[in-house]
């Protein structure tokens, strides 16, 4: 157990990463069997709820293991810090919404199917329920890991910028079980697709993550930015497949990696500011 722990104390990050993939990964096997991933909407919500305690648990039983008391001390007052200013909420609240909306209603121009979902469904109601509730439920549970323990940690060694692409590129194949089918492999749209749907904007949107975590030292704003992500998901996105939604996800990601340039020029190379370890040395 003593050698155990201290491998851990070594590698934090490498502890923590190994448990989000096997706890998720594991449960999602657990909950849906050999048969693969579920279609039905019971099973549907049973895989969700299974890939949500592999962030959370890993996060929480690594920084017990790493920092004990104190850790917890110190993700709970981040998790309450909630004087950010108006500025840093409004573009964790507002970057998800904003960028999927200008992109669809721009494609929509070209083609009616890329009309937003919230304009074209019969229950907005219900689906504006649904988008929050899922957002509330996966922005708090994923960031008590990925915020909540690995990207403090991962700055110490690392700018802005590399933090986000490491920890997006992971976050990215972490979601790689949810989104392979059985035909990813054998065909180049399904592969663009699955690749697309893992790599091309998740990466962009988790350095603006780690830009405002970095500037409030806030779990709660981190959480807040992902519950606006996955509710302008659900909520806006129109039922796409094949090109185009290989379409919309390729623009989507353009946009996004504008924006990371554009914070990267406004803020004069605040995305590739040393990592905090390196601050004043």
């Amino acid at each position: 157990m003593a050698t155990i722990q201290a491998f851990i104390k070594r590698h934090p990050l490498l502890t923590y990463f190994a448990l989000t993939f096997a706890i998720s990964w594991g449960a999602i096997l657990i909950a849906v069997g050999p048969s693969g991933i579920p279609v039905n909407t019971e099973q549907v919500a049973m895989l969700g709820l299974a890939t949500l305690l592999g962030p959370s648990a890993a996060g929480i039983l690594s920084t017990g293991l790493v920092d004990g008391r104190a850790g917890f001390r110190e993700l709970l007052a981040r998790l309450l810090r909630w004087r950010v200013g108006a500025r840093r909420y409004a573009v964790a609240l507002l970057t998800a919404p904003l960028s999927t909306a200008a992109v669809l209603l721009a494609l929509s121009l070209l083609s009616p199917e890329f009309l937003p979902g919230i304009f074209t469904t019969d229950d907005k109601a219900t689906l504006l329920l649904f988008g929050i509730v899922a957002g509330l439920m996966v922005g708090f549970f994923e960031e008590l890991g990925w915020t909540g323990f690995a990207v403090p940690r991962m700055r110490l060694r690392y700018s802005v910028l590399a933090t986000g692409l490491i920890v997006g590129l992971l976050w990215g194949a972490w979601h790689f079980i949810l989104f392979w089918e059985s035909d990813s492999f054998s065909r180049a749209l399904s592969l663009a697709l699955l690749l697309g749907r893992l790599f091309s904007w998740l990466p962009a949107y988790r350095v603006l993550m780690v830009w405002v975590h970095d500037h409030t030292d806030s779990l709660l704003a981190a959480m807040l930015m992902h519950v606006s992500l996955v509710a302008s998901t659900v909520i806006l996105e129109p039922p796409l497949a094949g090109g185009p939604l290989l379409t919309y996800i390729l623009v989507r990601a353009a946009v996004l990696w504008v924006v990371v340039a554009a914070v990267a020029v406004a803020g004069g190379g605040q995305l590739l500011r040393e990592p905090i370890a390196g601050q004043g040395a």
